[in-house]
Order: C-alpha cells, then sequence, then structure tokens
C-alpha cells in the first residue's frame, strides 16, 4: 500500500463543516514553504495576491499579474500532496465579465494546477462565479475586507458594523453559495456578523480577523510565522521564523569572515 498521504477534495469542506472540524488553512507561495506545511497537517494552501506586498515588495496586491502568480501556484501545488491548493485571481482578471473571469480560471488551472481559484466580491461577481464553477472549477469566495477594494473601502477598515451590515453581507454570503461557491473567507468582519453567518450558510466560512466561531482559520504564514516587521492585530506568531533566519545569517557571515567556514569535513581534500 502507498504511504501517500490522503487529497483533502473539494467535498470534503462540506463535511467537515457538518461534524465540526475547523479547517486550516495558510498562505504559501513557493514549493519548500508548501511541503512544510504540507507535511505539518494544513488542509488548504492558499497562494494569495497577498504575495504582491509579502514577496514581490509591491505597495498593495492590486498591483500583482496572472503571469505573476502563475509561477507561485505552479510551485506551490508542487509541494502539496495532501493540502487543497486554492489560488488567486488577481485584481483585473475577473471583473469586467463572466468571459473574462472564466478565461483567467482556466490559464491559472492550466498553467498554476491548483485545486481551485479564488477572488473578491459578492453580489457583483455572482455572475463571474457562476460561469466559473459552471466551467468545472471550484470556486473560493472573498467577503468583508477585500484588499483589492481597499481604496474603495476607505482603507484596512472594519467590516459589519452599522445597520444593515450584515443583510448586505449575507445577501453577499447566499449569492456565492447558490453560485457554486464551495467556502467563503470572511476577512476582518466584526465577530457577532461572522458567527451569524457561519450559521446561516450551508458552506464553510474561514476566518481572518473574524472571530473563533467561523468554521475554519486563515493567515499570511509569515505574520504566523513571525516573518516581518509587522503584522496585524488579530494575527498570532505561532513561532519566530525571522528571528531564527537573521541569527543564523549572522553565523554564518561571522564565520565565513572568521575562515572557520569550511571546517575540515566541510570541504573535499582528495
Amino acid at each position: 500500500m502507498s504511504d501517500k498521504p490522503k487529497k483533502v477534495r473539494i467535498h470534503h469542506f462540506k463535511e467537515m463543516k457538518e461534524r465540526g472540524e475547523k479547517i486550516t488553512m495558510l498562505t504559501a507561495y513557493d514549493y519548500p514553504t508548501a511541503r512544510i506545511f504540507d507535511a505539518a497537517g494544513v488542509d488548504v494552501l492558499l497562494v494569495g495576491d497577498s504575495l504582491g506586498d509579502n514577496i514581490l515588495g509591491h505597495n498593495n496586491t492590486g498591483a500583482v499579474t496572472l503571469d505573476e502568480m502563475i509561477p507561485f501556484a505552479r510551485a506551490v501545488s508542487r509541494g502539496a500532496q495532501r493540502a487543497f491548493v486554492v489560488a488567486d485571481l488577481p485584481f483585473g482578471t475577473y471583473e469586467v465579465s463572466p468571459e473574462q473571469a472564466v478565461e483567467s480560471a482556466i490559464r491559472m488551472m492550466k498553467l498554476g494546477q491548483p485545486n481551485a481559484v479564488k477572488f473578491e466580491g459578492g453580489r457583483r461577481v455572482a455572475r463571474q462565479v457562476k460561469a466559473v464553477v459552471d466551467a468545472g472549477i471550484p470556486f473560493v469566495g472573498h467577503l468583508g475586507f477585500t484588499p483589492q477594494s481597499e481604496n474603495a473601502l476607505g482603507g484596512r477598515r472594519i467590516q459589519g458594523r452599522g445597520d444593515g451590515a450584515y443583510d448586505e453581507l449575507l445577501a453577499d454570503a447566499v449569492a456565492l453559495q447558490e453560485a457554486g461557491a464551495c467556502m467563503i473567507v470572511l476577512e476582518m468582519v466584526l465577530e457577532p456578523v461572522a458567527t451569524k453567518l457561519t450559521a446561516a450558510l450551508d458552506i464553510p466560512t474561514i476566518g481572518i480577523g473574524a472571530g473563533p466561531h467561523t468554521d475554519g482559520q486563515v493567515l499570511v504564514w509569515l505574520d504566523a510565522l513571525g516573518m516581518g516587521e509587522w503584522s496585524p492585530s488579530f494575527a498570532k506568531h505561532f513561532g519566530e521564523v525571522g528571528k531564527a533566519m537573521a541569527g543564523a545569517a549572522g553565523a554564518y557571515v561571522s564565520e565565513v569572515k572568521a575562515g572557520t567556514f569550511p571546517a575540515p569535513g566541510q570541504y573535499f581534500e582528495e
């Protein structure tokens, strides 16, 4: 019998919601990181357009192109034996029409080889979502704070506040569910609102800054593992990888400068 782990498939998420098992999701942008997270048991690896500011050095996610996203998705997909891989469609690749969304999604699926695509919006993109799903491509939604719409939202603002906010978010979530989404990311949504949305939907919700009662959680891995100088208030450092890397790099520099590396046994004499 093969020791290869059982692959997480699209139908598993609804089953997990029904039995109350939390879904784990982390971003990943390369092959070695994907392999580590996959072996750790992460259920979903998200190749987010967050790679724009976290990996490529852009000022925002809106600058990322589909051509930039595809190689990262392909690398993560190669590294994931068990995890379900989701790849973002970046700003400007799906908003114009259902036809544009399908074309972009097919290109991502063919060249990037993820298991699903994700893009932002509710009712305004429901036709695009249905077209993508009808094309045989699994889809993950994204509501609440949507980084691609940061300018329209007036910055990184918490969502779900004010009279009618829940009803608006529910209408968007139901539209995505009816269009065929398999799950929905809720970002920076007030906890009581996210909790009500989770109870109202048949498909799972994945929270990021949305409280503990969503069906799962997602974080940008650099925030979760302490890689950056700054991380959002809703993130937790589950490790200090950045400090470990800085220490190791510093030790390497010191030993090379001192002439103690390479030492005997670390080079070939014959």
